[in-house]
């Protein structure tokens, strides 16, 4: 009720052994705090928060406009309603060394996992889309062991995302990799892969664990889980994909309601009141009020004869 029991700490040291199993470790994005227990039920070993997602929340598009207060709210948000392990997209990191560091201890505390930040030059655009910039390498360097410097939990993963390979091709993706985990980066993120093939040639640039990010309508293939496994992948994403089902089931009913004047021939598809109050818990908070209202205010009858000191 309310929030996880698991602490932070907990779900950090539990994102780490995961990323060490061997086995590949599936983080669906959850666009709501309310996807996040579904999340948890349904068996996957984490959660992902998207940038992407937030942005589009507002109505906004991913380039970088969101803010580091509206990030960590987030992030707490829905940190707070799984025992999973929870990994935030800290974009560029709102700024250069000084107010990255003050991201990865507003991140912390908002009770998150992990955070990726990546190379690309401000304002930043979409993995998945063209006309990206980078940042040099120094500098993407920089930003890697600034947040890493920063952490004050030390289990807090540090992941480090490039997007050059978009840019100057899979030679250059391999020696920033390459750089970022030099820096101290915990794991790489490359963006935009192309074939399984890239991601194996990433797998064998770097020790720490590697990211494919499976996000629909962009750059990669949507390779199955046991594909990325096979080539070495240690975590994949699925950032935009619950939020694209749940829009492009909006879209569709709204339409049939200004067609017909009503929903009923969609309630079949509607998640019912009862689910609804399974994933929130509701059984949990009425037990709750139960136990805190049960009492009885003593009447004036009963309290006489009671002396006061």
């Amino acid at each position: 009720m309310l929030s996880t029991s698991v602490s932070p700490s907990e779900k950090r040291t539990a994102l780490r052994a995961g990323l060490a199993s061997g086995t590949l470790q599936r983080f669906p994005g959850a666009f709501t705090p309310l996807t996040a227990p579904l999340i948890q039920q349904l068996g996957f070993e984490g959660v992902y928060i998207s940038g992407a997602v937030m942005s589009a929340e507002l109505g906004l598009p991913d380039i970088g406009l969101t803010t580091l207060s509206e990030v960590a709210e987030r992030g707490r948000q829905i940190s707070r309603m799984t025992d999973l392990p929870t990994l935030i997209d800290a974009d560029t990191g709102f700024g250069e060394a000084m107010n990255l560091a003050r991201a990865v201890h507003e991140l912390e505390d908002a009770g998150v996992s992990g955070l990726h930040l990546e190379d690309q030059v401000n304002p930043k655009r979409c993995g998945h889309l063209d006309g990206k910039e980078v940042v040099s390498q120094d500098l993407a360097m920089q930003r890697i062991a600034a947040a890493v410097a920063a952490r004050r939990d030390s289990d807090l993963v540090i992941m480090a995302r490039t997007d050059i390979r978009g840019v100057q091709g899979m030679a250059a993706a391999i020696d920033r990799a390459k750089a970022l985990e030099a820096a101290g980066a915990d794991a790489i993120f490359p963006e935009a892969m192309a074939t399984l093939e890239e991601f194996a040639a990433i797998r064998a640039a770097v020790q720490v664990p590697i990211l494919a990010n499976m996000t629909e309508f962009g750059k990669s293939a949507l390779f199955t889980h046991q594909q990325l496994q096979d080539v070495g992948v240690n975590i994949a994403i699925h950032p935009v994909s619950l939020l694209r089902i749940a829009m492009g089931a909006i879209e569709r009913e709204l339409g049939l309601l200004s067609e017909t004047g009503t929903l009923d021939g969609a309630v079949d598809r509607m998640q019912t009141r009862a689910r609804l109050y399974e994933l929130n818990d509701y059984a949990a908070y009425n037990a709750f009020d139960e136990g805190v209202f049960n009492f009885e205010v003593p009447s004036a009858a009963s309290m006489e004869g009671t002396t006061h000191a």
